[in-house]
């Protein structure tokens, strides 16, 4: 898409070059010369008098224009070429990162989920041990543990063995967990 645009610009370019070719010749009378000239000596064209381009008054300044133009046009034709090609590299260079980007992204939520497995295996794994301890060893950790704590382990645990453990807990204790076993879906949207 860019090299379109550079070719309608360089076209441009050439356009402007020969329309400002045209009017150096209507403005130099040179046109008019060549008009008067070519009446006068009708069909005399063909004589070896008549006169060459080079000694036509103001050609040669304006063939002079015409390749200081062209040149000026194929200095910045190459500095386009620079930049395309500069900008070629960059846009690799971006997409190469970005694939680096996308594959670290990958990883981390690889090393992500398997942390939350792990955790989440844990977490089963002390549930089913407090569980299957007995309702009196295991009260007493529950009185230590911060009713939150103790709530998210009995919220997990199968109900006889949760119901078994709260009988024994302090009924401040008891009321406290049950409260924040209650409201923990509280928040959470109906519809």
């Amino acid at each position: 898409m860019m090299r379109a645009a550079w070719g309608r610009g360089a076209l441009f370019v050439l356009a402007l070059t020969f329309l400002g070719s045209g009017i150096l010749r209507i403005a130099d009378g040179t046109a008019m010369a060549i008009a008067r000239e070519g009446a006068e000596t009708g069909a005399a064209e063909d004589t070896a008098d008549s006169p060459t381009p080079a000694a036509q008054p103001g050609l040669s300044e304006a063939l002079a224009a015409i390749r200081e133009r062209e040149a000026a046009v194929t200095v910045r034709e190459a500095q386009i070429e620079d930049r395309l090609a500069a900008l070629d590299l960059a846009e690799a260079a971006i997409a190469r990162q970005l694939a680096e980007l996308e594959a670290a992204e990958a990883r981390l939520m690889a090393t992500m989920a398997q942390s939350e497995r792990a955790a989440e295996d844990d977490l089963a794994r002390l549930t089913s041990v407090y569980e299957n301890m007995k309702p009196k060893d295991a009260v007493p950790l529950f009185q230590q543990m911060s009713p939150e704590f103790a709530a998210g382990f009995l919220g997990r645990m199968r109900p006889d063995a949760a119901a078994e453990i709260m009988a024994g807990l302090s009924p401040d204790t008891a009321y406290t967990i049950s409260v924040l076993l209650a409201g923990r879906n509280a928040l959470a949207p109906t519809e």
